[in-house]
């Protein structure tokens, strides 16, 4: 049954909550025909990065646009959430909503759990698409190392009660003045009201809690990533969509399904966040792709 939304919502879109893998989890849905897409953000995010391009997606497929475990309105993670847990999650939800199998999309952090996922359960899927996306093992690791350029939240965010201790109180300062304008290249892409959307879930009690479950897992399952990459073949037809990232998310999809075709499409000019930065190329990239898969195209 649908709920009443406790944050930002969309006409046409309703709320929900499922009890799957012994937790909560919030997702929202819209459309009533085609082929379902199950989206799954990244950090710092929830459903709401889809906002955009959700609206451009259901005139033509059923669309499920869920909040990860410990993010958005989904119920906080415990101790020890890890990509494993979040990958089961997202299997459990399929089974729940007996919606599949399912056009996957995801992106960003959440690319661990979404590849276990597909690598694991290939019945639940009918495609996988990557947004901006890298994998522990094919390099993505080494975006923590900042002696060589990368990241200190990462580490920040993997730390256990470092993000609680230092970001506290100061959520929407994080995002909006540093991880948002960091990596989006497209200006007033990500506005004030997004930002308060997406800072309403951490500022709930252990509202770090999937981030720095998704986080902590990428810095420690890059030899298992390649072995499942080696023993579990992706076999659902994969899309690679770069943007401020480049080539990187193709490179990746490429080695981690090896003998897979793999489709790439670069977005040019668009920084890391393109699914609000670019909707409409994001959408037409995706659309394009799911209607080469359901003719076969890539059988």
């Amino acid at each position: 049954m649908p709920i009443e939304p406790i944050g930002r919502t969309l006409p046409g879109v309703t709320h929900h909550r499922i009890a799957v893998n012994g937790t909560e989890l919030h997702y929202v849905s819209a459309g009533s025909s085609g082929s379902p897409i199950l989206l799954v953000h990244g950090f710092p995010e929830s459903w709401w990065a889809f906002h955009k391009l959700l609206p451009l997606l259901v005139e033509k497929h059923r669309v499920f646009a869920v909040d990860l475990r410990g993010f958005g309105d989904s119920d906080c993670a415990e101790a020890g959430h890890d990509s494993r847990v979040a990958a089961e999650d997202l299997h459990a939800l399929v089974q729940a909503l007996a919606v599949g199998p399912v056009h996957l999309t995801a992106q960003d952090i959440s690319g661990g759990a979404a590849f276990r996922f597909a690598a694991t359960h290939p019945g639940d899927l009918l495609s996988f698409t990557a947004i901006e996306m890298g994998l522990a093992g094919f390099g993505l690791e080494n975006f923590a190392d900042v002696a060589k350029g990368g990241a200190w939240h990462i580490g920040v965010m993997a730390a256990p009660g470092i993000p609680e201790m230092l970001l506290a109180g100061r959520e929407k300062a994080f995002l909006g003045e540093f991880m948002f304008p960091a990596m989006c290249a497209t200006p007033d892409a990500i506005g004030e009201e997004d930002i308060e959307e997406f800072a309403r879930g951490y500022t709930r009690p252990d509202g770090w809690s999937g981030a720095a479950g998704l986080y902590s897992s990428m810095l420690k399952e890059g030899g298992e990533m390649v072995e499942i990459a080696q023993s579990r073949t992706l076999a659902a037809p994969v899309l690679a969509v770069g943007a401020g990232g480049g080539g990187f998310t193709a490179h990746t999809m490429t080695n981690a399904a090896p003998g897979q075709q793999i489709r790439s499409v670069l977005l040019e000019g668009v920084g890391h966040y393109a699914a609000m930065e670019a909707p409409e190329k994001v959408a037409d990239a995706l659309l394009d792709f799911i209607e080469g898969v359901e003719a076969g195209k890539f059988s």
